[in-house]
């Protein structure tokens, strides 16, 4: 527990208003979700009566208004209903303390019309007009600032319509609140060590449980539970069976609102010792108990206590009389409290508890009552009837004790009448009428709550009345068929049926005979039963009538041809239907293809329909494919009857994809496969083809087999020429006569056996100029995994130096590899040798590759380059050149410069290589104005030659470090004047040569530049644009820092006068450019 600072008598904390939802209650079985879904009725010839309803087996109760609780409700607004309960009020606990200002009662009710609302308090209609603190939003109840005395009890929802009116089940509006404890200090409590004592808490009032606990001298130190001492959650008193000197002090009672958190505490009760002595031993007696009848609802949690006070401590025992304590229960502080978790009815029973010392014993026993809510068996459903017949009810619920049961008609409770018998949850209404329909409910109670069932009775009363759309109807039918005449109209009571035929009574026999639901049925039709026939109902109420005319033909008759044909895939047909009918009838020719209708919008152009003539129809299929075969039927529809016909089409086409292809036996080179033919599409196959796959073909391929030539009547042959130890899918395809049909399923994935190896590699060689000194380099082109026939592939190196006998093998286990290198200290340099490659599997040698002569490696460069020279550039490059010494033995792949500052250790040289046969190079990055130390050398794969003597040269003086400034420049048009201060070298820099005008167009990164001498130079800017100027001082140590750049927009047209020249200055030293328009400047001024 947590605890805030307390002080007696002051609540601690608050809480918001809290909802209760009852474990059982008619909102749990009557909401949206819970309720029966019915399906709505088709309004036709024949109306189906929802599920909903009873189910009258008759066809005359469903008029137009007809309702129906289902979804469907939703979607049909024209059906009308009474109210249903989608939410009805819960319980409210309403804190005292909150700032919440007002409780909420939801309730919310469908019906068509839509429902109105009212509420009960107490069972007393509340009126909403008289109290401005009630008011009604849609369906909830919303009280404004509630006041226990006035607002607590009980609360019914009130929903009602046209169709009558129903109640919610009842919602308790409960205050919770916690009060504080008198003020007055309380007495002291003494007694000698070893006595039992009861501190007594004296609880303030509130709402609704609380919990105890118990401070002992100051907060937050509470009193903790043990064998000895014990705090009832009953009465709140603490408990101590045997006194001791640490219990002397002072003790707080603190309560806690289940609801709302709030605490308050006691004031203090002081507890001393008697000094007259110390209390002796004496057996148990126990102060506290459950009751002698404990009454718990089924699924919550029941806690049974019982503490007794004895010296010594006595030790608390449960048992169950005539049974056993149920294993899910837990016993609590020191087992002073029996604990059974969501309790059932097996668990009721007389219980025990026993407080046991060395004086003695005591014990008390009660009994465990489970009780269980009402809750529906079976509930009553919404119920049309027809007036005068007879409505039965029933309602069944369980519960513990039984629940009894009573009924509410539109909200009052329904009396016992006449006709109105009410039993044991059995209603029954005899000789319903008009006053009988309305909203009734069942309900089932018992003590411990009460469940509402809700159902609408519905008794219809209405002259027969046709849907207006049969009141006059044409049958025309064939000579010798049966006809039926419906005759059903809509009426409550079901109407009595007559037929005349003209103005004659129709008389039955055993060819013409009215059904018993009122339909007329004519069998072996004949030319004499043409006529004008009148249907009439008749009730109470009125009666209505239709005419029904019918026309007797004769039947039609069709021809299809041709009845049966065969084609080849590619050709077309044309299949004819005529037919011969009776010429007041209009025919329509329906097409079918193997019992399906032909869409000839999807067939891809395959099908066409032609119909030149009223009494005929053609279906033409053109480029016929193996897919268009089977049965084509036509049909014939007419007002009176439908004929059909079928003619049957055989395609032939090439084969179809042979069955599953099975290796049967595989060895190094080849694989016995057999299979199972496929369709031979109406052709005999005279052909199989047999084909194979691997991870080193392109795709599928023609394999060589035996026999060489597959006939159609053979189901297996052998591949042959296969490469060992490679992994292979087969499959068959079959030809005929008129083409080569789709190939069969792959077969599963086979290796081929293992064998010795029977390619060599090719392309042997090496050089030279591949290795270093004394190097013998060998390269050949590696097998292809597709010829290395088997695991454990590798290579044979021999060699030998020509002109010996001997060869020298090496083994190269490597399947990927295709170089060895071999070295001999002792061979010079370009010794000639023999060289032959060949291959190895685990199965053995392969064969060698032919014998070729390859030469051993060269020696590194003996001679160093001549003639070194170094010139400087600039301030950061030195051009290095040299003359190349001829070998006889090393030849140079190319050299290698190496250069260091003067005064620096050789650590510190750098050095940058050239290939081939360049004999210059331009070292850059240099610091200017330094002494270098250069060296060449020859390299290639053998090593390096000696170097050259060493060149000393040094860099140019930097370049002029201040870029040049106060730049002014003048635009006429295309053409800009620029002017500007010459730049000064520092002393340490390299003098002024000249200066670079650099411009470019803004978006472009090449830069035109112009060279000049002076300290002004002319720009033509070719283009229309923004342009980027900027000048450099250029010196022989490079070109020195840029000015900032200036941007001058470029003009094209007509003549630029003087009046659009302008003057420009930019001074680099303020970073700032000073526009001056001038009136006349010559250009020549520049």
């Amino acid at each position: 527990m947590e605890y805030s600072d307390a002080v007696p008598g002051q609540p601690i904390s608050h809480a918001a208003v809290l909802r209760i939802k009852p474990g059982t209650s008619s909102s749990a079985q009557f909401n949206s979700r819970s309720r029966p879904r019915f399906s709505s009725p088709s309004l036709g010839a024949i109306s189906l009566l929802s599920p909903g309803w009873r189910d009258t087996a008759q066809h005359y109760h469903s008029p137009t208004n007809l309702y129906h609780f289902s979804e469907a409700v939703g979607q049909d607004e024209s059906i009308e209903y009474g109210p249903v309960f989608l939410q009805e009020p819960d319980d409210v606990i309403f804190p005292t303390d909150t700032n919440e200002k007002k409780v909420v009662l939801s309730c919310e009710a469908r019906g068509n019309p839509a429902p109105s609302y009212r509420w009960l308090h107490n069972g007393t209609e509340i009126n909403m007009e008289n109290n401005y603190r009630y008011s009604l939003i849609e369906g909830n109840f919303i009280i404004l600032s509630p006041l226990e005395e006035k607002d607590s009890g009980r609360y019914q929802c009130v929903t009602y319509n046209s169709f009558g009116t129903i109640l919610s089940r009842e919602a308790s509006l409960q205050f919770a609140y916690l009060g504080n404890f008198s003020g007055r200090a309380r007495s002291a409590v003494s007694v000698r060590e070893g006595q039992g004592v009861v501190l007594m808490c004296s609880p303030p009032s509130h709402s609704p449980e609380i919990t105890y606990s118990w401070v002992f001298n100051e907060f937050p130190s509470f009193v903790a539970e043990d064998s000895r001492r014990f705090i009832s959650q009953e009465t709140g008193n603490l408990y101590i069976s045997k006194a001791q000197a640490s219990d002397v002090g002072s003790y707080i009672c603190l309560v806690k609102n289940t609801m709302t958190n709030a605490r308050v505490m006691s004031p203090p009760t002081p507890f001393t010792l008697r000094d007259d002595g110390v209390m002796g031993e004496y057996e148990p007696k126990i102060e506290v108990h459950f009751p002698y009848t404990v009454t718990a609802a089924k699924g919550t949690t029941v806690k049974m206590e019982c503490f007794a006070l004895g010296n010594p401590v006595p030790t608390i025992s449960w048992r169950k009389i005539g049974g056993f304590i149920p294993i899910k229960s837990h016993l609590r502080k020191s087992q002073a409290v029996l604990e059974i978790p969501t309790v059932q009815l097996e668990d009721a029973g007389t219980y025990e508890c026993k407080a046991e010392n060395s004086r003695g014993k005591n014990a008390f026993r009660g009994q465990l009552q489970v009780y269980t809510q009402p809750h529906w068996v079976e509930k009553i459903n919404n119920t049309q009837l027809d007036s005068g017949e007879l409505l039965r009810w029933e309602c069944k619920a369980s519960g513990k004790p039984r629940p009894t049961h009573r009924w509410l008609k539109n909200g009052i409770p329904l009396q016992p009448q006449s006709r109105v018998e009410m039993i044991n949850g059995v209603l029954m209404i005899h000789n319903v009428n008009l006053s009988d329909s309305g909203m009734y409910q069942c309900l089932a109670e018992n003590i411990h709550g009460v469940i509402y069932g809700s159902a609408e009775l519905k008794v219809l009363a209405s002259a027969p009345v046709f849907e207006q759309e049969k009141l006059k109807k044409t049958i025309v039918i064939t000579k010798g068929q049966e006809v039926i005449t419906e005759c059903k109209p809509h009426a409550s009571p079901k109407p009595t049926i007559s037929w005349k035929k003209g103005d004659k009574a129709v008389r039955q026999n055993k060819r013409i005979n009215i059904l018993p639901d009122g339909s007329l049925r004519i069998l072996n039709a004949s030319k004499s039963d043409e006529g004008r026939y009148i249907c009439q109902g008749e009730n109470a109420f009125g009666s209505a009538e239709i005419v029904t005319s019918i026309f007797v033909t004769e039947p039609t008759r069709i021809e299809l041809t041709p009845k049966r044909t065969e084609l080849t895939v590619g050709e077309s047909i044309v299949l004819s239907c005529k037919a011969m009918h009776d010429t007041i009838l209009d025919v329509t020719f329906y097409w079918t293809f193997n019992g399906q209708p032909v869409d000839f919008e999807k067939e891809g152009g395959h099908f066409e329909s032609i119909r030149a003539q009223a009494s005929s129809a053609d279906l033409m299929i053109r480029n016929i494919l193996l897919m268009h075969a089977g049965r084509y039927g036509c049909r014939v529809q007419t007002t009176a009857d439908s004929v059909s016909d079928e003619a049957e089409l055989l395609v032939r086409g090439p084969p179809g994809s042979p069955g599953v292809v099975i290796v049967e036996e595989i060895t190094e080179s080849t694989a016995t496969l057999s299979w199972s033919p496929g369709a031979d599409n109406h052709s005999p196959i005279t052909s199989y083809n047999l084909q194979a796959r691997s991870p080193f073909s392109l795709g599928w391929q023609t394999v060589k087999t035996v026999p060489e030539i597959i006939g159609g009547d053979m189901e297996s042959a052998t591949a042959i020429d296969l490469n060992p130890w490679v992994e292979y899918e087969f499959r068959v395809v079959a030809s005929n006569s008129i083409g080569t049909g789709d190939p069969s399923v792959p077969s599963r994935v086979i290796r081929t056996s293992e064998a010795v190896p029977k390619t060599a590699p090719a392309n042997v060689s090496g050089g030279s100029g591949s290795g270093r000194r004394n190097e013998l380099v060998i390269t050949w082109e590696p097998v292809s995994e597709e010829f290395q026939n088997g695991e454990g592939f590798g290579y044979i190196v021999a060699f030998r130096p020509n002109g010996t006998r001997g060869w020298k093998e090496k083994m190269v286990t490597s399947s990927d590899a295709s170089k060895f290198i071999y070295r001999d200290e002792s061979a010079p340099p370009l010794t000639p040798f023999e060289v032959k490659v060949g291959v190895y599997n685990n199965k053995g040698d392969g064969p060698f590759s032919p014998i070729v002569v390859i030469c051993s490696s060269e020696g590194e460069p003996s001679s160093a380059p001549a003639d070194v020279k170094a010139i400087s550039l600039s301030a950061s490059e030195i051009l290095v050149a040299w003359k190349p010494v001829k070998e006889s033995l090393g030849r140079p792949q190319g050299f290698e410069v190496s250069y260091r500052k003067d005064m620096e250790q050789e650590e510190t040289t750098e050095k940058v290589k050239t290939e081939g046969n360049e004999s210059s190079i331009i070292l850059s990055g240099l610091e200017g104005n330094a002494l270098y130390h250069i060296t060449v050398r020859a390299y290639n794969n053998a090593g390096y030659g000696p170097p050259s003597s060493i060149a000393r040269v040094s860099t140019k003086k930097s370049p002029p470090s201040q870029p040049p400034s106060n730049i002014e420049w003048m635009q006429d048009g295309s053409q800009v004047s620029l002017a500007w201060e010459p730049v000064r070298s520092l002393a340490n820099e390299s003098d002024v040569m000249g200066y670079k005008v650099l411009y470019r167009q803004e978006g472009h990164s090449n830069s035109q530049v112009i060279e000049t001498q002076k300290t002004s130079a002319e720009v033509h800017l070719p283009d229309v644009g923004v342009y980027i100027i900027e000048v450099r001082a250029c010196s022989e140590g490079g070109d020195g820092t840029a000015s900032s750049q200036i941007r001058v927009p470029s003009f094209t047209g007509g003549k630029i006068t003087n009046a659009q020249t302008t003057i420009h200055t930019f001074s680099t030293s303020s970073s700032s450019v000073t526009l001056l328009l001038a009136l006349i400047v010559p250009s020549t001024s520049w």
